[in-house]
């Protein structure tokens, strides 16, 4: 992860380049993460960038090709979007080529590649989090997701502000009241915090929830637990977060409601696949799991 995200392409003819998909046009973020409503309506999603436009007698012109016409919350995004691709060419000859930006030369070296491992992983030693997270088994999908909120690295409302992508809309999508960055949206929402409390219920924990995501899963592994019981919690965690992001991202793209018990549903039947898989000799049932799911935390 360390060596991949400090390699970038340095366009040429844009022949080996994925317009939407490859860091080339940011350092941090590729155009799909950046500008991710227009990627998800864009007909060429796996484009490279020279099959993205032409070469004409002006020089470079883009020809960008859309499932649907903009809707007008798309508009400000589009704008921007052009503003900054437009001023792009793409060369007639040259070739797509890597640049590493682990050294002020631009050529990789096994030094400089290893002094960046060497500070993220004795960065890493520091923060009881990420001992935990990776040593949780999990799918590695929700693994990088806790990470990428831990880090506040999550694509909310705030941090797409943060990267100049015009958000008509600021608030959350749960309470309508609120901006959306990633404390309010998984903890302090109140449509959330119902959740946090009843769970909270079950291991006996009390007190203030606290202000970010990190914040409360340390809290939560803090807790004078120990066994299948800690393991438990964390999944439970995890869960209950991951179904949040879906839930969200099935609001803003897909128009759906909120729905607590929904989310309160897919965050038990998460826990209960997990533990079939990674809980030796765990063969609760689900109609058993899911009637009495304090009990799971409770009496073990």
């Amino acid at each position: 992860m360390i060596i991949q995200n400090n390699m970038r392409w340095k366009v040429g003819g844009g022949d080996k380049i994925k317009f939407w998909e490859d860091k080339w046009f940011h350092q941090e973020d590729t155009l799909a993460e950046r500008y991710p409503r227009l990627y998800l309506i864009s007909s060429q999603q796996n484009h490279t960038i020279r099959q993205m436009g032409s070469h004409k007698d002006m020089g470079w012109e883009w020809n960008f090709l859309w499932r649907r016409p903009l809707f007008d919350n798309e508009i400000d995004s589009a704008i921007n979007f052009l503003r900054e691709v437009g001023g792009k060419g793409i060369q007639q000859q040259g070739t797509d080529v890597w640049e590493w930006s682990g050294d002020p030369s631009g050529n990789y070296s096994t030094r400089s590649a290893y002094n960046l491992i060497y500070e993220d992983i004795a960065g890493g030693q520091q923060e009881e989090w990420c001992e935990e997270l990776w040593k949780t088994k999990i799918p590695s999908k929700i693994a990088v997701f806790a990470w990428r909120l831990f880090r506040d690295k999550l694509l909310t409302k705030k941090n797409l502000h943060r990267r100049q992508m015009q958000i008509q809309d600021m608030l959350c999508p749960f309470c309508r009241s609120v901006e959306e960055n990633a404390s309010h949206l998984f903890i302090h929402c109140i449509k959330i915090q119902p959740i946090w409390w009843e769970s909270m219920s079950w291991m006996n924990i009390k007190g203030a929830l606290p202000f970010s995501p990190k914040q409360h899963f340390l809290q939560h592994i803090s807790i004078q637990i120990e066994g299948i019981r800690a393991k438990r919690w964390r999944y439970w965690w995890l869960a209950v977060t991951w179904s949040i992001w879906k839930l969200r991202n099935r609001i803003l793209f897909s128009n759906a409601e909120f729905d607590a018990n929904r989310l309160f549903e897919d965050a038990i039947f998460i826990v209960w696949t997990w533990l079939r898989h990674f809980e030796k000799d765990f063969t609760i049932h689900f109609n058993q799991w899911s009637s009495n799911i304090r009990q799971g935390f409770l009496f073990m």
